[in-house]
Formats: structure tokens, sequence, C-alpha cells
């Protein structure tokens, strides 16, 4: 087909713009050959005519389908031309946030102004092992494809990294070096990555500048050697730099710096250790002042300098070095600031005492007066004589900055030297890969000296790769056996020729340099004669004589003559030099000593070996010209060194990093087309795509050709053989057999052709969904019309049936009315008259009634009126009676006044008189008897008995008494009437005020009624108010009580919504401290592992140098596991034997030790109440001894003697083994021979074999001891029962023998005494008790402070960070424990103290025994015999038939753990075993030892098998099977030490006959936390083999192969060769996955695994499919599709489905595939509107911004039909997940492991049923 075929109608093409370069338009006219013309329309909407060139005749570039743009290889579109790979850089870039593209074999770089999470650890990972081409492109990807070819073809391979300033090439290096250093590690632990690393901060300080450009340009070439060794693990590297820009030390540019190192220094010129270099501010000093731009926003130059030191430091710079430098480099800025005075126009001189100067004397260590000399001489030697010529201020000038240059570049190379040596490795070094960051193109207004020989360095890069792109295209065209014609490409050797050949441009600069008086514009005219109009690459500039122009392989370049001579002589005079040379500064000669001629700017260090094979060695310099080796020209310096480099590469396979600058303002993701074209064509990117263009740039394998075009084919067409089925096809597509080649496995199709298959494929299905949709619509419109007329003639039938019901209805309706009207109205008419009849009626009886009630009223008034009247007429009569009765008693009054006052007056004149006496004495002896009678009568019997003794007497007493008390009566009777008196005067007063205060109290009433009444109207009216206000006040009271409800069911809510999220917290804070542990475990294991490695090792180095001596060293075992089990044994004790240890042991031991006080923390605060109370129960325990003491019997207290002495001569027996032990450590400490202490030697044996004893014999004593604690203690309790008894026994017949009155007195003065003892006792108790009470008080408060202290520690912590706060409370524990760990210290010290006076007591109690023991055991009773204690040395059990239990020798535990353990194989023996039958067996052997009391042969059986495991483990760790086993054996023996421990919270499940076989000497509880953790180990071990099964299959079989066969089409690939997705032989399935989870769940559930264990494993294999599926998901952008999301989904219900199967629903797996699903959502919901995005943001909560939004960015249409996301939906989703808190990172981490439990699970199982299969080899063991 011609190519103007497809420039028809709708057709988009590229025009040239002025302003983006390349702009797309579409013809709205079909072209026709001979047109000149071609009308088009813009985007915009606007139509244009575009002319065509009338001699070329070209048409415009086709922009290809939307399909391919966005592709991650560039070769991969199918029309290769420039506006192609602009659009698709910039899609990718801007759209997308994709800053790398492949090129063919380049990486194309785009520098984003912006830090990406693209470089972390997890995507290394996740790069690492991966083929190129099956990932997004990425400069990890370039990094792995030079590691793995130089693992696999053994050859070396270099990464050249190039571009503009600015462009991102040092960064691109230092991911490339960081890659290699993470993942192959260092071969030794000297941490070679940490320094090749550690390289870069040294030389961006000292090499690395500020230029318009680049805040952070290289001034200077390096190429790095990152050398390996056989393993491929780094072992040293070498830098070689080339040009350094020295004239920016002197000069820089307006808005420029000079290198970064110099306003480090300024910056830190405050600090101590600088002072001496006298330094100031950058603005201070000429070299770093005339830029005008000291400052880089955002950068730190003292926090950079922190980082230069550091660096150094870690490369092994020794400070007094690193202030060598930084003196020389102070004495270079002092240099800069020496001023010189003219004296004539050819002489100068320095001021006398110049500072600038004195200052950079004194700092390098010369004289004053010599260096001032020569800065202003110089001298000139002749064959005769030699001359010193002063010289002028500017000569001078320039021979400062000269020298200033000079020493710069040398310290420059010395530091590299150093770095050269800090990383140069011993190691004998396999293979390198090089890392070349060197400068770009470069193009500027002026260009001088350093542009062409940047540009010179580029051609020769340019041919290199041209060389090497022409070279690859050959050879896949020759392995495809297609026809191979040659391809034309721009061959830049002319170019190259004109620069370096024999009168070259070079060549010429170097014979001018040699002149006398050469100068800039000779060498000029030199070039004109030579090379103008006789080379077409050079052209002289119309308006300069100064300058010339050179045709590059990218651009034209004018190049100013102006300083090419001065800058190649770099003339430094010899004077100066030699000056500095005698400098007293150690450092400074150095610097000048080894100057070489090939390359000051070091080639490679002197005395190096070459690091490979294919390094290039550097040529020999003559002896002859070191004395004038710094007159080498810089040009031949230069090119010497890049001969040097080519060759290298060429030895090397390269790959090619091209960087891209994409603006020059520095904006973030902003895509300048102008500038990125420029560097396209400069970096030869276009070229490659030219070459490529120009062959068969299109790729297809005959599978995916097949998979991509089938709709093209008939079925027909289709063949078995898939090749001939693409020829046939491929034939009637394509007429033209030269726009297609077939080779062995691919397609090779011209530019233009796939986008040619795509429109004939997007034509045919657009025609086939035409014509769907033609037959869908045409059958969903007969359906519409069939079922429209069966409507209509329904409706019709209905309409009509409905009419005739209608006009009978009507006949019926108008009958009915009539009838109905009849009876209508005649009901009316009677309903009328009805109505009227009852009104009246009612009118007549309401009117009735009204007359009768109105009479009634006036009847009952008349009768109330009467009734009223009656009162009235009463009350009148009683008011007017009461008035006159009150008169008359007031006159009454008056008048027995008047009558009394006269009766009053006769009486005192009567009283007067002696008469009246008489009769009153008559009158009052009568009333006296009376009286006296009646006293008489009340006190009958006390007045008779005196009566009795004298009557006489009490006569004439009498008589006086009544006398006398005549005489007062009649005193009190004239009192009496006196006050009476006076009474009634005050009566009539009171009267009187009485009737006053009665008429101010009625005057008051009156006023105060008034009031009242006021009051009671304001009081209502108030009422009324306080009513209203008390009803609004309820409804509020209401409105508050309901938000009062609201808001304590919104705080209880927020409450249990606070509790969940703490309780989750919690949990997660727990799952994280297991997951810490058990990362600990893990890490401890790897520990161990390398240990027995290093061990091995040694082992082999020992049997090579000593091949007759071979040992075992039988002591590892135990000693490896020692510091688990060994509990018993004080640190005091255990501290000489860690002194013997090998030295490899010390990293075990130490983790060891970590993990005893990991667990003792934990103990320590769960023994703490159990301790205090075993304190508290001594402290009484002792009182009660001391206090009973005195009132036990004798022989009681002699029984305790003897006890205590056999328990004094046990413990001093214990003191003298203890004494013996520590004597030998110290003798054999005390050895000076190295090999008395070495582990195999014989005294080491013997020693051994003591302390075993020793410690067996402490032990057993222990035992003893504690054994005759608990008899004494429970001697103790018994004793006050029978005491009590007894005396209470004998107190009854001793008061039953008392008779006598003595006895009685004597018993009762006995009681009394008892009586007071008991007293004292009481009291003694009260103040005992008062004491307790006092101390529980002091207690109490002592509690509450601290719980006032803890509560105001908890709030410090809860405002601080999360960090801060496990931090404070971390500590915080450790010190509340130590404080605890004291005080109990300091009880156990005194309970101690107690014992040891205990002991003394016992002593002297056991010497009365000895005396006192045949006397005493005759008076003995038989119930003293049966309650006296028992010393049994060894306690008897019953032997029973069986027991559960399985004897064995010790000498046979080496071969039962062989036999059972390390020659059990899973897949042999044990299918046919009970489940767990190993942990059975070793459990039963373990319960023997038990029975036996025999503790070392328990340790030594557990410790056995532990390592047994341990071993065979590391034996068959990838075999899953083995694993599994002992997984499964290892859990069912931890289970049975729970079970059968003998506790009560794991015997609840047992049976009494379990429970009867319990352990019954042992608490093997520390042994328990060691299986537990060799089985978090071995769980571990067992995920890591599943992973390493199943993560080959992962990404093949969930995301490449097509599981829906046909739903995804295959899209080009490119040059970069993907995994296709179609299932090939070789490839994973799903099934595949599937099965091997099959495979994985039988040999679990065959191994007898706890289905909790199960669950979990399945969780975490679940997991590792899920990460590693979306991580591989979020680096391939080929796999974010629509119908790839559908695959998943599908993949994803198949495993639910297993689980469900597998009934494990139940097991959090299908949790864990949550952020794989909601990724496959992601990709097939809809991506448009604003609701859209609500939903994607409520549906992907698994999921992280970061992962989101780069799903969004990959995602690609497969097909036409399919649309991109838009940058604006992606901003919205960003927008609206702005405050989602969640990690940054972006990767799963695939090697997460969740913490593992280990439920208890029981076991049914009786031990006595098990029998031993013959073929485990065990006949050495019975059953007991």
């Amino acid at each position: 087909m011609a190519a103007s075929e497809l420039y028809t109608k709708y057709a988009r093409i590229w025009i040239p713009d002025p302003e983006v370069v390349w702009k797309s338009a579409e013809l709205v006219k079909d072209y026709k050959s001979g047109d000149k013309v071609l009308h088009l329309r813009v985007e915009d909407g606007k139509e244009l005519q575009y002319s065509l060139d009338a001699k070329s005749k070209e048409l415009p570039p086709l922009r290809n389908p939307d399909i391919l743009v966005g592709e991650n290889d560039l070769t991969a579109l199918s029309y290769l031309h420039e506006p192609a790979v602009l659009h698709n850089l910039k899609v990718r870039f801007i759209d997308s946030k994709l800053i790398y593209t492949y090129c063919g074999i380049v990486l194309v770089a785009i520098n984003p102004y912006e830090q990406l999470p693209i470089y972390g650890e997890d995507i290394i990972n996740a790069y690492s092992g991966q083929n190129m081409g099956d990932m997004d492109p990425h400069i990890f990807a370039v990094a792995e494809e030079a590691y793995k070819q130089m693992a696999r073809d053994e050859r070396n391979q270099s990464i050249i990294v190039s571009g503009e300033s600015g462009a991102g090439k040092t960064v691109s290096a230092k991911y490339a070096m960081r890659y290699f250093a993470t993942v192959s590690g260092s071969a030794s632990e000297a941490n070679v990555e940490e320094r090749v690393l550690a390289s870069n901060p040294i030389m961006e300080s000292i090499g690395n500048a500020k230029t318009t450009r680049n805040d952070n340009s290289s001034r200077f070439g390096k190429y790095i050697e990152i050398g390996f060794d056989k393993r491929f693990r780094i072992i040293g590297a070498n830098m070689r730099t080339y040009l350094l820009e020295k004239s920016r030390v002197v000069f820089q540019a307006e808005e420029e710096r000079n290198y970064h190192i110099f306003y480090q220094l300024c910056a830190s010129a405050t600090l101590p250790e600088f002072k001496t270099l006298r330094l100031g501010n950058a603005s201070y000093f000429h070299y770093t002042k005339q830029g005008g731009s000291p400052v880089i926003d955002g950068i730190d130059d003292a926090k950079e300098m922190m980082n230069t030191r550091r660096a150094c430091t870690l490369l092994g710079i020794a400070d007094s070095c690193q202030m060598g430098i930084f003196q020389i480099l102070a004495a270079i800025l002092h240099l800069g600031n020496v001023a010189f005075t003219s004296r004539d126009a050819d002489s100068c001189t320095i001021p006398a005492k110049h500072e600038p100067l004195t200052i950079f004397c004194d700092l390098m260590g010369v004289e004053y007066e010599q260096m001032a000399h020569w800065l202003c001489h110089r001298k000139l030697a002749t064959a005769t004589e030699t001359y010193i010529k002063p010289i002028s201020k500017l000569q001078a000038i320039n021979a400062r900055d000269a020298l200033a240059k000079h020493v710069y570049a040398s310290l420059f190379n010395w530091i590299v030297d150093h770095v050269n040596e800090a990383l140069h490795s011993t190691m004998k070094q396999h293979s390198f890969i090089g890392v070349l960051d060197i400068y770009g193109f470069e193009t500027f207004e002026i260009n001088s000296f350093e542009q062409f020989c940047i540009n010179y360095a580029n051609e020769k890069l340019q041919q290199q790769f041209n060389m090497h792109v022409f070279k690859l295209e050959q050879e896949e065209y020759m392995r495809e056996q297609i026809p191979w014609t040659l391809i034309d490409f721009y061959d830049n050797q002319p170019c190259i020729n004109l620069i370096e050949a024999k009168l070259g441009i070079l060549d010429l600069l170097d014979e001018e340099c040699k002149m006398p008086k050469g100068s800039d514009n000779s060498w000029a005219q030199k070039l004109y004669n030579t090379h103008l109009n006789k080379s077409v690459l050079f052209e002289k500039p119309r308006m300069s004589n100064k300058a010339f122009i050179i045709q590059h392989f990218a651009d034209k370049v004018e190049y100013q003559c102006e300083g090419f001579l001065e800058k190649n002589k770099d003339t430094v005079y010899e004077e100066q030099i030699k000056v500095l040379k005698s400098s007293k500064f150690k450092m400074l000669p150095e610097l000048f000593r080894d100057e070489k001629p090939i390359s000051p700017t070091t080639a490679t260090p002197s005395g190096r070996t070459p690091l490979s094979r294919a390094a290039v060695k550097p040529s020999k310099s003559k002896t002859a010209q070191t004395s004038k080796e710094h007159k080498k020209t810089v040009g031949h310096q230069f090119r010497n060194s890049l001969h040097l480099l080519m060759e290298t590469l060429n030895a090397t396979t390269p790959h090619y990093v091209r960087c891209i600058k994409p603006n020059d303002f520095k904006f973030p993701f902003m895509f300048d087309e102008k500038r990125t074209v420029q560097q396209l064509r400069a970096c030869g990117v276009l070229e490659t795509i030219r070459i490529s263009a120009a062959g068969f740039p299109s790729r297809w394998t005959y599978q995916e050709f097949f998979s991509r075009y089938r709709v093209l084919m008939k079925q027909k067409d289709v063949l078995s053989d898939r090749k001939q089925t693409c020829k046939n096809v491929l034939e009637k597509l394509i007429l033209d057999k030269d726009k297609y080649q077939f080779g062995k496995t691919k397609i090779f199709f011209r530019a233009g052709q796939v986008a040619y298959l795509e429109k004939i494929r997007a034509d045919k299905l657009r025609a086939a969904c035409i014509r769907i949709q033609k037959t869908i619509r045409g059958w969903l419109l007969r359906k519409k019309y069939l079922r429209m007329r069966k409507a209509a003639i329904t409706i019709q039938r209905y309409v009509r049936g409905y009419q005739a019901r209608c006009l009978a209805t009507f006949l019926r309706r108008t009958k009915a009315a009539i009838i109905i009207q009849k009876f209508q109205r005649m009901y009316v008419v009677r309903k009328r008259y009805r109505r009227t009849l009852a009104g009246t009626i009612v009118l007549q009886s309401y009117l009735r009634g009204y007359i009768a009630r109105k009479k009634y009223q006036q009847m009952l008034r008349g009768h109330k009126a009467t009734i009223i009247q009656k009162h009235v007429r009463g009350w009148l009569a009683r008011v007017r009676y009461h008035r006159s009765l009150e008169a008359i008693v007031y006159l009454q009054c008056c008048f027995r006044r008047m009558m009394a006052k006269r009766e009053l007056k006769k009486l005192k004149i009567e009283a007067r008189s002696v008469e009246h006496y008489k009769k009153l004495n008559v009158g009052m002896e009568n009333k006296i008897m009376q009286l006296q009678r009646r006293i008489d009568e009340q006190s009958k019997d006390s007045k008779s008995l005196i009566e009795k003794l004298s009557t006489l007497e009490a006569a004439y007493t009498s008589e006086t008494e009544k006398l006398k008390n005549d005489v007062e009566r009649l005193k009190m009777s004239e009192e009496e009437a006196k006050n009476a008196t006076n009474r009634v005067l005050s009566l009539q007063e009171e009267i009187s005020k009485l009737r006053k205060e009665l008429h101010q109290t009625q005057t008051e009433k009156k006023t105060i009624e008034e009031q009242a009444e006021i009051y009671k109207q304001e009081t209502d009216q108030l009422v009324l108010e306080l009513k209203e206000q008390n009803t609004l006040l309820k409804t509020e009271k209401d409105e508050l009580n309901r938000r009062i409800q609201d808001q304590a069911k919104e705080i209880t809510e927020v409450m249990e919504k606070r509790f969940t999220e703490e309780t989750k917290q919690l949990d997660l804070d727990l799952n994280n401290e297991r997951q810490r542990y058990q990362n600990l475990l893990q890490e401890f294991s790897r520990l161990e592992e390398r240990y027995d490695d290093l061990k091995d090792e040694m082992k082999v180095m020992v049997s090579i140098s000593k091949p007759g001596h071979k040992r075992t060293d039988s002591t590892h075992s135990s000693n490896e596991s020692e510091y688990t089990y060994s509990s018993e044994i004080t640190e005091a004790e255990e501290f000489p034997m860690r002194t013997e240890e090998p030295s490899e042991k010390k990293a075990p031991l130490d983790m060891s030790l970590f993990l005893k006080l990991q667990k003792r923390v934990t103990e320590l605060e769960q023994e703490k109440q159990s301790l205090q109370d075993e304190l508290d129960k001594k402290e009484e325990q002792a009182l009660r001894t001391k206090v009973k003491e005195e009132e036990r019997p004798q022989m009681r207290g002699a029984e305790l003697e003897y006890e205590s002495l056999k328990r004094q001569e046990l413990e001093s027996e214990n003191k003298k083994l203890k004494n013996e032990l520590n004597e030998l450590r110290k003798a054999l400490m005390e050895k000076s021979a190295p090999n008395v202490t070495a582990p195999g030697s014989p005294a080491y044996r013997v020693l051994l074999d003591q302390m075993t004893s020793v410690s067996e014999e402490l032990e057993v004593r222990k035992e003893e001891v504690l054994i005759l604690r608990s008899q004494l203690m429970s001697q103790k309790e018994a004793i006050q029962p029978k005491n009590t008894m007894t005396d209470s026994t004998i107190l009854l017949e001793d008061v039953q023998k008392m008779k006598d009155k003595g006895e009685i007195a004597q018993a009762y003065i006995g009681l009394k005494e008892t009586n007071r003892l008991l007293e004292s006792q009481l009291q003694s108790q009260k103040r005992s008790h008062d004491n307790e009470l006092e101390a529980l008080r002091g207690e109490i408060q002592s509690l509450k402070e601290e719980n006032n202290r803890q509560q105001q520690l908890l709030a410090q912590n809860l405002q601080l960070p999360p960090e801060a706060r496990i931090e404070a409370s971390l500590q915080h524990e450790i010190t509340r424990l130590t404080n605890e760990n004291l005080d109990l210290m300091e009880q156990l010290e005194k309970q101690d103290k107690i014992v040891r006076k205990l002991k003394k007591q016992l002593k002297v109690y056991a010497k009365k025994i000895d005396e006192l023991e045949v006397g005493q055991m005759d008076n003995i009773s038989p119930g003293q015999i049966i309650d006296e204690p028992i010393h049994p040395v060894n306690i008897p059990r019953k032997e029973k038939d069986f027991q559960g239990m399985l004897e064995y020798k010790k000498e046979d535990e080496p071969k039962l753990v062989k036999n059972l353990i390390l020659d059990l194989k899973p897949r042999g023996v044990a299918v046919n075993l009970i489940p767990g039958l190993p942990a059975y067996i070793l459990f039963m052997c373990v319960r023997h030892a038990d029975y036996l009391n025999d503790d070392q042969k328990v340790r030594s059986l557990l410790t056995s098998t532990i390592n047994g495991i341990k071993k065979i483990l590391k034996k068959r760790g990838d075999d899953f099977e083995t694993v599994s086993f002992w997984l499964s054996n290892t859990c069912r023996f931890l289970h049975c030490l729970k079970q059968y421990s003998g506790e009560e919270g794991f015997m609840k499940h047992n049976t009494p006959r379990q429970n009867e076989h319990c352990l019954t000497n042992f608490d093997l509880a520390e042994y328990r936390q060691v299986l537990s953790d060799l089985a978090i180990q071995i769980y571990q071990q067992l995920v890591r083999v599943l992973e390493n099964i199943l993560q080959p299959m992962i990404v093949s079989g969930m995301l490449e192969h097509e599981t829906i066969q046909g739903v995804s089409g295959v899209k080009p690939t490119g040059l970069r060769k993907r995994t296709s997705s179609i299932a090939d032989e070789g490839t994973y399935t799903l099934d595949s996955i599937i099965r091997q989870l099959n495979t994985f769940h039988s040999i679990m559930c065959q191994h007898g695994m706890d289905p909790e264990l199960i669950k979990q494993v399945v969780k975490q294999m679940f997991y590792i499919i899920g990460a590693v599926t979306l991580n591989n998901l979020l680096l391939r952008k080929d796999m974010c599709s629509w119908s790839k999301g559908m695959q998943i989904r599908y993949n994803v219900s198949q495993l639910e489905e297993w689980l469900r199967d597998k009934n494990l629903m139940n097991s959090g797996a299908k949790e864990t595939l949550e952020p794989l699903i909601q990724a496959a959502q992601l990709l097939q919901v809809k991506k448009k509107t604003d609701e859209d995005a609500e939903a994607i943001c409520s549906m992907c909560n698994a999921l992280t911004t970061a992962q989101i939004v780069k799903v969004l960015n990959l995602y690609t249409p497969v097909n036409e039909f399919e649309e991109r996301v838009s940058v604006s939906f992606i901003r919205t989703i960003q927008l609206r997940m702005r405050d989602k808190k969640d990690s940054p990172q972006l990767l799963m981490d695939a090697k997460h492991i969740f913490p593992v439990t280990f439920p208890f699970n029981p076991s049914s199982l009786a031990l006595e049923t098990i029998q031993i299969p013959a073929s485990l080899g065990l006949g050495f063991i019975c059953r007991v």
C-alpha cells in the first residue's frame, strides 16, 4: 500500500509550528497525488491550507493511533519520526507523570525538578531480578540489566549517562550506584557500598558548582568502575575524572558560583577548628563574589559541610588531612585577594605586609618575601644565561590566577587519589560495571576552549553509540535470518578527524602553543588556511576573524578563539611551584610530587592493578619529561584520557541513559518543546529512531501477531501452524512484500505498516460493530413494532368492550335515577317535616325548663335571704349582749375594787392587834394538823422508827417548828397581799394599754387588709407571670434534657468508638510487639546460621591445615543454646565461663543476653506480687517462730534443731562446692598457655566434666534444702494446735485435783495472773495491730501518691507524640521495675540475715539433740512418733503397668536424635506415621527423665532435640515438606509440654488418665518459651520457602496469563522484549498457582498441623500473592487496562473459590487480597465525573493515595473504544484524598511476615496407647 493512500479524510498529521515545534492537524479532504496543498483542521477548530514543498514533495508526518501514544518504548510506535517521539514523551511526562522512557537501547530520563517516591528500597527490590522489558522504564531497570549481563555473559558493563547541565546526570548516576550497592551488597564487613556512595558528597563539593542552568552542575566528567568478585558482590571501586573546569576557580559568570566547597568553608568559618583559617563571608573573597549569587535557595552550606566531613571520615581521610585540605582551600581564597600595584607599564609590586598574602604564606608554610617576589617576577632561561624579569600587573594577575587554578587542580587530583585508595580492595576483582557521568553537548552565546573539549568528547561518544546501535540492529536481523541491507546512518568520523587528526584543530593548537610568539589570532589564521573550503564541517563566520564554526552531529557551534592558547598551555611559573614545594606544610609538596603527563586529572592511580582483563593500562610516561610535566598541553592530556576512556567503553557492553532538561526555569513537570527537541537531536535519540526507521522498526512474534490480528482472519485461514497462518494473512493484507519480512520468531514491519494494520483492524471492528448495531437495532425495532401492534389490538378490544359496558351502564343508571329521585324527594319532604317537628318540641322543652328554673331560683334566693337575715340578726344580738356583759363586768370590777380597798384598810388596822394573831393561829393549827396528817400518811415507816426512839423531843421540835412555820406563812401572806395589790394596779395599766393596742390593731388591720388586697392582686399577677416563666423553663428544661440525652448518646457513641479504636490500637500494638519480637528471632536465626557457616569454614580451614586431625566439638550444641536454658546458674557464675568462649561466639551471646533481658522484664512484673506475698509470709512465720519458741516442748525444739543442723550442713557443703568451682575457674583463667584453655584440649575437657558434676551436685543440694525448708514450715504450723490441746488437758486434770481452799486461792491468783498476762498480750496485739494499721495507712498513702504520679505521667505522656510517648513509657517502666527490684533485694537481704540467725540457733539445738537423743527416745509417746517428720532423700514412686513413658539410656541419646530427627524423611517413613508421632515420642522420653528426677537428662534431651531440629532445617531448609513436618511436630511437642505441665489452665480438657501423666519434678516453662521461639523461626523459614516457590508463578499466573481468552489484545512492545501473555509450555498459569496451593495445603494437613496455624500460613501465602501482583501492576503500564482488571478479578474469584473449598474463608486470607481487588475495580470503573471520583475515593480504602494516582496515571487503553484518564480527574482525586493519612510508600512490602501465634491445642490421644513403628529404628527404647 502506498504511503500517500493513508492521507485520507480524517487522517491526523503533524505540521511544523514555530511555538511548539510540531502541531497536530486533521485532514478535511482526501489527498490526491499531485495536490500542492493539504486542507487541514487544527485542534482549536481553525481550518487552513498547508503548502507542500514543490521540490521534495514530502508529505507531513502522520500521527500514530491513540492506542500507541504513551508507550514505554518509542520504537513500539508505528510512525517513527521526531514529532511522534516528542509527543510520546510529552504525554508520558505531563499526563502520566512518567519521567523514564525507552528508545531502543537508550533510556530517556526527563528531569522532573521534583522529588518522586520511585527510588525507595521497595522499588529496588521490585526491579531486582526482572527482565528489562517486563517492568516500566526506570534507571533501576538499566542497572539491573547491566548487573544481570555482567553475571550472565561474564563481560564488563558500562552505563553512559549524558545530557545537558541540569538534566539530572549526576542524580541518575548516583541512583545507579545505589542500586548496585543495595542489590549486590559487599563481600566484606567493611561496607564498601557505603563508601562508594559516600564518595558522591565529596566529589560534588569539590567538583560541582551553581550555573545559570543548574544549581548543582558537575564541572568535570567522571567514570566510576565498581568492582565485583566471583559472587558478584561489591569489593571496591575506582574513579577517573576528566577535564575539570579550572577556570571557575578564578572566574564566575553572572548568577553563578565557584565550587561548593569554598562556600561551605565560608559558612563554617565560625567553627573553633576553622578559626586559624581566618575566613569570613563569601562576599569578602574575590574568587567567590564575582557571580553575585553566593547563596542557593534551599541549600544550607554549613550543613553540607558537615556532610562532606562525615563522608571524608567514612572514606578514611584522617582529620589532620581534612584540615590540611581546608587549609589549602582557604589559602586559595586569600590568594585571590592579593592585590598588585603598578610601578610602570612592565613591572608591578605587592604592598608591604599585604594581609591576604601574609595569610596565604602562613597557611601554605612558605616565606613571604619569596612568594611576593615571584608573584611579580619571572625567570627567563636562555642557552647561556638566566634572567629575572619583572612582569606587568595584568601578567601578575594572570600568574596569580594560574597558580590558584594549578593548586586547586592538584588538590582535586590528590583527593581523587585518596578516594580511590579508600575504595580500592585487596581482593581479586572478577568484573566491573562502569558508570560514566559526563557532560553533554553544550552550545552557548560565547563558546570557548571548555565547550570545544566537551563537544569533542561527545562526538567520540556519539560515534561509539552509533556503532553500537548499528551493531545491535545487524545482530537482530542476522539472528532472525532476514535479508540484510546496509542502513545509511550518520557517521561523525570526519568531524572527529577534523579535531584530532594530524594537522587537525588540536594539533595546530599544540603547535601554536610551542611558538614563542604564538597568539590566538595567528592560530585562527592557520585554521582558516588549513581547513577552510577544504572541510565541509569547518566554516568561518562572516563578521569575525577570531572565531570558527564546526558542524557537529547535533548542531553548528561557533567558537571564539580568544583564550584558547592560554587555557591549552595552562601556564604556571616554575619558580612559584618551587616555592610551594619548599613549604614546611607537609601536605603541600605531596600535591606536586606525582604529577603525570597523561592525565593530570587522574587516569588510574599509580601502582594500581587493572580491575579486570578488559581494563586498559595507561601508557608509561617518559622519565626525561618529569621536569617539564606541567608544560604538557591540556588538549593533549584530554585527548589521551579520552582515548583511554573509549578503549575501556569499547571493551565493555554499554548501556545508555540520556538525561533531558524539560525547561530552563527548573519548574516541576513543565515541558518546553523547543528545548527538548534540541536535546533529543544532540543526545542521539533521534538518530536511534532514524536508524530503526530505516529498517524494520516494528517487530511482532507470530503468536502476538496472531492474537492481535485474529479478527482480520477468516476461519478457513486459521491453521495449526501459527507462522504459516500469519504469512498467508499478511500476503493478503499487505501486497508490497518489501514492507515486511518473516524472521525465525518474529515478523518485521517497516514504518507505518503497524498503523496501517491497526487501521484495518479498527475498520474491521468498526464495521463489525456497525453490523452488530444494525442487527440489534432492527431486532429491537421489530420487537417493539410487534409489541405495539399487539398492544393496539388489545387496547381496541378493551376500549370497545368498555364503550358497550358504558352504554348499558348509562341505561341502567337512567332508570335507577328516576326511582332514586322519587324516593329521594319523598325522603327529603319527610325529613324536613320530622326536623321541624323535632325542633318545635325541643323549643318547647327548653322554654318550659327555663321558666321552671327561673321560678326555682327565685324561691331559692328568698330562702337564702331568710337564712342570712336570721344569722345577721343573731350576730347583732350577740354583739349587743357581749358589749353589755363587758360593761357590767367592768362595773362590777370597779365596785369590787373599791370594796377591796376598804376591806384592806380594815385588815391593816386589825393586823396590828394581838387578837388578830390569835384568831389566825387557831385557823392555822387546824391547817397544819391537816398537812401533818398527810405527811404522816406518806411516810409511816420512817416516822414510826423515829417516834419510838424520841417522842418527847419530836413533840417539842414539832411545836417549835409549827410556830416558826406559822410566822413564816403570815409573812408570806402579807407579801402576797402586797403583791396582789401591785398586780391589780399593773393589770389596770395593762388593760388601758391593751385597749390602745386594740384600737391601733384595728386600724392596722384595715391598712393590712388593704395592703393584702393589693398584694394579692400583685401576687396573682406575679403568679401568672411565674406560671408563664415556669412553662418556659419547663420547655427549656425539656430541651436541655433532650440535648443532654443527645449529648450523652453522642458521648457514649464517641466513647464506644474511642474504646473500639483503643482496642484496635492495642491489638495493633500487640501485633507490632509480636512482629518486632519475631523479627528479632529472625535476625537471631540469621546470625546463628552465619555463625554456623563461619564455624564450618573454620573447621574446613583447620582440616586443611591439619589433615590428620579431625575433631567434633561435642560441647557445641549445649554451649550454643546454654544462654536460653541455664537459668539456674547465677550471673556471677556464668561470667568466667563466658570469657572462655571463642571470639566468634560473641554475636549469639549478645543476642541471648538481649532476649534474656527482654524475658526478665516481663517476668519481673508478673512475679512482683508473689514475691511480696512470700516475703510477708516469711516475716510472719519468723515472728511466730520467735514468739512460740519458748513455749514449745523441748522434744519438738530438739527435732527442729536437728533439722536446722542438717540444713546448715547442706548449706555449708553447697558453699564448699561453690568455692571449689570458683577456685577451679580461677586456676583455669590464670593459665598462661593458650592451648590449655582451647575447647579441644584435655584440660578443658576435664575441667568441663568437673564443672558439670559440681553443677549437678549443686542442684541436688539445692533441692534437698528446699525440701527441708518446706518440712520445717509444716512442722511450725503443726506445733500450735498440739500445744493448745495438751495444755487444756493438763488444766482440767489439775482442776479436778484441787480440793482445798488453799488450792482454790492459789488457782484464783494464777487465774488473775493469767488474765493479766492475757491483757498484756492483748495490749501488745493491739499495739501491733495499730502498727500494722499505721503501716497499711502509710502504704495506702504511698499508693495514692504513686497513683497520682502515674496519672501525672500519663497526662504528660498523652501530650507527647507517639514515638516520644512510647519511649517515655518504656523509660518509666524500666525505672519502676528497677526500684522495685532494689526494694525486693533489700527485703531478701533481711530474710537472709534472719535465715543465718536461725542457722546459728539450729547448730546449738543440734548439739543438744546429740546429747539427749538416747534418753528422749524412751519418753516419746506413740502419737509423737507418728507426728515426727521423715527425712527422705529419695521419694519412692509406685510402679504401674504402663505410664506412657519411654526409657532410654544416656548413651543412646545421639542415636535417638539421629533416627527420630536427622534421618527421618517426611516423604518416606513419616507418611504412614501418626501425625506428630516424633513429638509424642520425645515427650514420653522427657516424662521418663522427669520421673527419674534427672535434670541433666532432661536438659540434655531437650537441648539435643532443639539442635537436631535446627540442624535438619539447615540441611533441608529449602524443602517445604521437611519444614512443614517439623513445624507441625515442634508445635505438637510444645502443646504436650503445656498439656502435661500440671498447670490448671492447660489441664481443663485432659482426661483423668492424662492428668496422671503430668510432669511432677520439673517446670519446663523456659523450655516452652525456647520451643515457641524455635517454632516461630521454623514458621518464618516455611514462609520463605513457599515465597520462593510461589514467586516465579505469581506475575505470570495472575497478570500475564489470559485466563479468559480473547479479552485483552496484545500491543506492540518495541525493542525491549516483554514476557508474552500467551501461555506457552514453560509459562505459569493460574491453575499452576492453585495446584501449588493444593499441594501446600495437603502437605500441611497430612503432617497434622494445627488448623489455626494452617490458616495463618494460607493468609501469609495470599498476602504474598496480592502484594507481588499489585507491585508489578503498579510498575507496568501495559498491565493497567480495563481488560486486565477483569482478568485480575476473575483470578481473585478463583482464589476465593479455593478458600471456600478448603473452608478457609475465616482465615483472613481474603482480606489480604483487598488492595489487589480494589486496584482491579479501579481499572474497570468509570473515570470521568466528580461522582466517579467520589465513588473511587470511597471504594479504594485499602489503597494509598500514591497507589491510586499511580494506577490512574498508568491506565492505558488497549482498544480505540477506551479513553485515557484526564489530568483534571486525577487532580480531583488528589484533592479529595489530601486529608487521608496514609503511607507515602508506593509499593507493598512483599517481604512482610505477619506475626504468628500458636493457640493451645490439646491432644486427645492417650500416651499409653502409642506404639512405636519398627521402621523408625528405635528398638533401644523400652516402654515403662
